[in-house]
């Protein structure tokens, strides 16, 4: 009887997770925003309103949807390593441009993050009798994951040199919810039939995992080229594999740890001021083409 009272819920599907706390995160944003202060607080150019729109589209939303299909028909440790070959494609792009210099410093930090994501996540089954899964389309997916989310660092970089966070972020979030839902329309979601309980863990992961996290990111790319950006966050796989051992009793293996000692010396490396004269060395943010 218990049982007929309190019926199984539905697992929540990943995509619709991507989804919703972009969607959820946007509608908080705006309501904050323009509750407060009025449709001036988020106006912007044409022009640069259009560049966020990309950077929504391109950066945001592509790099999450690539990322979905790439665990899909791969694996989880296979998606995450050849996202995070990004770090690799921003270097080569500043270095193309002339913005930075090809440093032994930035090489080396770029190499020691790379590796040390695929000690973390234990990519070649060093601990495990598991197979790496090669689909074709899920690696091309997850390469195309890569190289969006090295755009978003990049023009991310660009567009905050100019306007306030705040404004950047609301556009960037609507062009991404703007994405899901051609993706997947309402109605698809509103068939899953998700209980109360799962809506209220869907809003509450969303203000956690985009609202806060992207806020704080886009503070960070203000601050930092978009190299040292990309890099630093490597750290949240690292953080991921140290939250799961604290909080749900998953024993840290030596491999893993060794990853998370590569990914910090990557951090710090890429972090402490190179010879030349920081000025030369940072990105020059140019007009929008």
């Amino acid at each position: 009887m218990s049982a007929a009272l309190s019926p199984a819920l539905h697992p929540i599907d990943p995509l619709i997770l991507s989804q919703t706390r972009t969607t959820f995160s946007l509608l908080v944003l705006l309501l904050i925003l323009v509750g407060s202060q009025g449709w001036q607080r988020i106006k912007l150019p044409a022009r640069d309103l259009a560049y966020c729109f990309v950077l929504g589209t391109l950066g945001v939303a592509v790099s999450n949807y690539f990322y979905y299909v790439a665990i899909q028909r791969t694996s989880v440790a296979t998606a995450i390593i050849v996202q995070y070959t990004a770090p690799v494609w921003v270097l080569f792009y500043v270095v193309a441009r002339g913005q930075q210099k090809l440093t032994p410093q930035k090489v080396s930090a770029v190499a020691l993050a790379v590796t040390g994501i695929a000690l973390v996540i234990d990519l070649l089954g060093a601990r495990s009798h598991s197979a790496l899964h090669l689909d074709p389309y899920g690696l091309i997916a997850a390469l195309l994951a890569s190289f969006s989310f090295a755009f978003y660092n990049v023009a991310g970089h660009r567009i905050l040199a100019r306007h306030d966070r705040w404004r950047v972020l609301v556009w960037t979030l609507a062009a991404a919810a703007a994405f899901w839902l051609v993706v997947n329309p309402p109605w698809k979601i509103a068939a899953a039939h998700y209980a109360p309980a799962q809506w209220l863990f869907l809003f509450v992961f969303s203000m956690i995992s985009v609202l806060g996290a992207f806020s704080l990111y886009f503070l960070g790319l203000q601050h930092l080229e978009p190299t040292r950006a990309i890099i630093a966050s490597c750290l949240e796989t690292v953080f991921s594999i140290l939250l799961a051992a604290l909080l749900l009793g998953e024993v840290l293996h030596p491999i893993q740890t060794l990853g998370i000692v590569f990914v910090l010396a990557a951090i710090v490396i890429v972090q402490r001021p190179g010879r030349s004269v920081a000025s030369k060395d940072s990105v020059v943010v140019e007009p929008i083409e």
